[in-house]
């Protein structure tokens, strides 16, 4: 796959200084020779949608989009994914035909992420901490893995709730035996052998746990957040008795290599763009 003419791609949030999504793509596309610039927009809630109109008019190809405007780009999009409809929540966006689509790669993301770690989800026990665009983005690729029993737990019980709901309200019902039910943040009895934190706690340096989950022999702690030092969530988890700890940002190579694929129809290598970036 080559191409001579540039094209443009970027992603959107706020923050975005440390987005690590140019450097991901720019790798991406020197696998297969292709001409692209990927550049970062700083938005605000007021003029998002500004933004988004006025890359796509002016050419763009794809954009990615990070917190905090998963659920602005959803009610953006024309035409979603059944991934991006659970989630409520979408993070990339390009045009077909004069019309926005919308998809949620997050939860591929993290999938492929679990299962290059050695955590393949299936009949294990999860421990979902959150319940806003994050986890919804995650949550059905996560059931699709057939868990023993996934636990939602979130500060507001009830959004946790909400999320159990309308994974029981799908079109298609949902051919699992997993074990479902949710809670609020005190809600961890138990043994678990993944906890996710969906959270936002630590781009502001906490846990969103008081008291650290008991973990199987062999638990895996995984905080969406990526960083060069461990997250409070993976320290605390770490003393808590977790064997193994990761951070996100196998999740966003994954899920930047699913965008990618949308966008030009290439599967990108992940091990040598997670190793360069580490």
């Amino acid at each position: 796959m080559t191409s001579n003419t540039l094209i443009r791609c970027a992603v959107v949030g706020n923050p975005i200084a440390h987005s690590r999504s140019p450097e991901i793509h720019q790798a991406f596309a020197k696998q297969c020779d292709l001409a692209l610039h990927y550049d970062r927009i700083l938005a605000d809630p007021n003029d998002f949608s500004d933004h988004v109109r006025g890359f796509f008019a002016q050419g763009g190809k794809g954009l990615n989009i990070t917190v905090p405007f998963k659920e602005l780009a959803f009610s953006m999009a024309q035409v979603r994914s059944p991934r991006a409809e659970l989630a409520g929540a979408v993070n990339t966006l390009w045009m077909d035909n004069h019309v926005l689509h919308g998809c949620n790669t997050d939860g591929v993301g993290l999938l492929n992420d679990l299962i290059r770690l050695g955590f393949d989800p299936k009949n294990k026990r999860i421990l979902l901490i959150g319940a806003g665009g994050a986890a919804r983005g995650v949550v059905l690729p996560l059931l699709s893995a057939q868990p023993s029993h996934l636990r939602i737990i979130n500060r507001t019980t009830q959004k946790a709730l909400d999320v159990v709901h309308e994974l029981a309200a799908q079109p298609e019902p949902l051919a699992t035996t997993t074990r479902i039910d949710s809670g609020d943040l005190n809600h961890i009895e138990g043994t678990w052998d993944i906890v996710i934190n969906a959270t936002s706690s630590g781009l502001h340096q906490q846990s969103p746990l008081h008291t650290a989950p008991v973990f199987s022999d062999n638990g895996l702690a995984y905080d969406m957040v990526y960083g060069n030092e461990p997250t409070p969530f993976l320290q605390q988890c770490q003393q808590a008795g977790a064997s193994h700890c990761a951070d996100g940002l196998g999740m966003l190579v994954g899920q930047a290599a699913a965008s990618f694929f949308i966008w030009h129809g290439y599967e990108p290598e992940l091990e040598p763009v997670l190793a360069s970036l580490r």
